[in-house]
């Protein structure tokens, strides 16, 4: 019998895809979803420290051309898992973009050991790099329409 049910890799990206419809920045809105054994333990968004103003609201704060204001969303996934005592050791992540240098790096750290992509977003090549001596799994992960169309919530809306 034949699986009707979308694929866990677009499922997992789903997720983080509706993630980053949470944040608050200008520039881009990024999503990610920290998964072990098939099962979500931690989301992230980019956006402000909690209490401060977001860039939504007040403009980007930037610094030689990056903002300081914001939290990427692979931190904000990781630091859940910090906050609430899950391990992050052998999870997998699933991002919006191809994370930044010090994002690979923090995950690196964090024992990922996977990560899902769906668009490609400055690639480092040091990024590349580390992934590769850790021998870290990288894939990216498309939506076709048929995925998107599939998960229309149109039949959860009420009059």
């Amino acid at each position: 019998m034949e699986d009707k049910r979308i694929p866990w890799n677009q499922y997992f990206m789903i997720q983080a895809v509706l993630l980053a419809s949470r944040s608050t920045c200008n520039r881009l809105s990024v999503g990610a979803t920290l998964v072990r054994d098939k099962r979500i333990i931690a989301g992230g968004y980019n956006g402000s420290v909690a209490g401060d103003v977001h860039c939504i609201d007040e403009g980007c704060y930037l610094v030689d051309g990056h903002c300081v204001r914001t939290i990427h969303a692979e931190m904000n996934a990781i630091l859940q898992c910090a906050k609430f005592g899950e391990s992050t050791e052998g999870a997998e992540i699933y991002v919006t973009d191809f994370p930044c240098l010090q994002c690979t790096k923090m995950l690196l750290q964090a024992g990922i050991s996977k990560i899902y992509y769906l668009r490609n977003y400055h690639n480092d090549p040091y990024a590349k790099k580390l992934l590769e001596l850790k021998n870290i799994d990288l894939e990216q992960v498309s939506l076709s329409s048929d995925i998107l169309e599939a998960t229309s919530l149109d039949t959860y809306l009420t009059d």
